[in-house]
């Protein structure tokens, strides 16, 4: 008698994966912190701008003693089988946020022939972490409660002005309310980097962000901006900065004290109103109506 063929897992088009791979606020019964490697998909944007199809989450506890690229590569290999069954297939690329673990990260992906990219563009792990800090680590025998000490505090660069190639000859504020930003996977763009709205907000909540023109070099300044992996805006002293990557500051403009005032009045008032909601746009002109790279950023504080 045959036996019966088995099943066909059919697997979806691969999202990247967001990856963290640190220690967490519980201590072992060995007296070490926990360390934990997470690994969750970046959503897919429908047009409505919410999030599409299943999404891929991934948990493995690492013992203190064996944190190396070697143990995270073997983790990696489950994460794969594990998504395989469930009908994702490998992810085009791996973001890691975390500057001090980029080098072990970047060995084990490459081992197994994964492209990372270093990048704080991980706003789904951001808040997923940001969720299992209040609802799950608590819970966890040997949680450590109570105030910690801070780590320190890493020093930022300094914004540095983009490259003459990479400048626009002119940029503008601009407002969308968020119902009009729920079409934006719609809209004409060369380059985009979308991600799902906020839940919950009014359809009217403002969401602040900045128009780049360059009527000659619209396309090659979007390319330029998307290898950035722009993050967020955010006003310091009298500058207008985007951050970037892991660490990188751009300075886009020297602002008036007034105006600068008022900007960081305003973004601290979108990410309390719009979930830290911003976007970043590039066009050839003012009046055009296809954007040549358009993205969505959230201000959100480091896990």
């Amino acid at each position: 008698m045959s036996e019966a063929p088995a099943a066909e897992v059919t697997l979806t088009t691969a999202p990247d994966w967001e990856l963290d791979y640190y220690s967490r606020p519980i201590l072992e019964p060995d007296g070490k912190k926990r360390w934990e490697l997470l690994i969750c998909s970046t959503p897919q944007v429908e047009a409505s701008g919410e999030g599409s199809g299943p999404s891929f989450r991934w948990v493995m506890p690492c013992p203190a003693s064996s944190v190396n690229s070697i143990w995270l590569r073997e983790a990696l290999e489950q994460a794969l089988e594990a998504a395989a069954g469930q009908g994702f297939g490998p992810p085009r690329r791996l973001r890691c946020w975390r500057a001090s673990m980029r080098t072990m990260v970047q060995r084990a992906a490459e081992g197994l022939g994964l492209e990372l990219v270093p990048s704080r563009r991980t706003y789904a792990l951001v808040s997923w972490l940001q969720e299992r800090e209040r609802e799950v680590y608590p819970q966890e025998p040997g949680y450590l409660a109570g105030p910690l000490a801070p780590p320190p505090q890493p020093i930022r660069p300094i914004a540095v002005p983009l490259p003459e190639a990479a400048r626009g000859e002119s940029w503008a504020w601009a407002t969308l309310p968020l119902e009009a930003l729920a079409g934006a996977a719609d809209w004409e763009s060369g380059f985009a980097g979308l991600v799902p709205l906020p839940a919950g907000l009014p359809p009217q909540v403002p969401v602040l962000g900045i128009r780049l023109f360059s009527s000659a070099r619209a396309l090659a300044l979007a390319g330029w901006l998307a290898g950035l992996e722009p993050v967020r805006l955010e006003i310091s002293g009298q500058q207008l900065v985007l951050e970037a990557g892991l660490e990188d500051r751009w300075l886009l403009s020297d602002l008036p004290a007034d105006e600068a005032e008022a900007a960081a009045a305003a973004f601290a008032a979108a990410r309390q109103q719009a979930g830290g909601l911003q976007f970043l746009a590039v066009q050839a002109r003012e009046d055009d109506q296809r954007f040549e790279g358009f993205w969505l950023l959230r201000d959100l504080p480091d896990a």
